[in-house]
């Protein structure tokens, strides 16, 4: 099961650090009287543009998975009115036609939507080559875009964020995942992104519960 939120990163996949995050160059355009003026793309933006890249492919809305730190709608995509995170990074998930899954998975970027514009960017790309290189080069080409399962079963979040199965108290939880994320931070020694990742899954697992 993919999570949409918190940012479920594809196993295997290399992050990028946050020290050497660009800033984007991702615009939309907002008319004015005389021409068109670039405008800040938002979050909602760049899940639109995505959508629309995948249903290119006929992929239907039912079969993708925007996964990312920003918390979810109802229809499970971001919500556009989320403090940006501290970890900007999008993996989209997909399952094709054929019933593979797919995912593409971009941190380059210092803000949530010019990493799912750089993904619907890409998208665009790999289209052309259905155009001029016909389905099987395509299929070739999405080969390097397979979802890999996580090795193992999940832990159970009390075990991430090393609580015993007698706290029911949130501030008691979060106070353990707060120490926990300090050691466990990417840009700490020691650390990595997929430590904390598993611990802001185990943190949305533990509210999920407790409430």
């Amino acid at each position: 099961m993919i999570a949409a939120y918190p940012l479920q990163w594809p196993e295997g996949w290399p992050r990028t650090r946050s020290y050497a995050r660009q800033n984007g160059k991702f615009s939309t355009r907002a008319r004015s009287t005389m021409r068109e003026m670039p405008k800040a793309l938002t979050v909602m933006d760049g899940v639109e543009r995505v959508l629309l890249e995948l249903s290119r492919f006929g992929i239907g809305r039912d079969d993708i998975v925007i996964s990312t730190n920003i918390p979810t709608r109802l229809d499970g995509l971001p919500r556009s009115d989320q403090k940006a995170p501290d970890d900007p990074g999008v993996a989209v998930y997909w399952r094709t036609r054929k019933g593979d899954h797919r995912v593409m998975a971009i941190d380059r970027y210092q803000k949530v939507a010019d990493n799912l514009a750089a993904v619907a960017a890409t998208l665009d790309a790999m289209r052309a080559i259905e155009r001029h290189g016909g389905a099987q080069i395509l299929d070739r080409a999405f080969t390097g875009f397979t979802a890999l399962p996580a090795p193992g079963a999940p832990r159970n979040w009390r075990e991430v964020i090393g609580v015993g199965p007698g706290v029911r108290d949130m501030a008691t939880v979060r106070a353990e995942y707060r120490r926990r994320a300090q050691e466990h931070h990417p840009d700490r020694p020691g650390g990595s992104h997929d430590a904390m990742t598993e611990l802001n899954a185990a943190l949305a697992a533990a509210e999920k519960e407790l409430g």
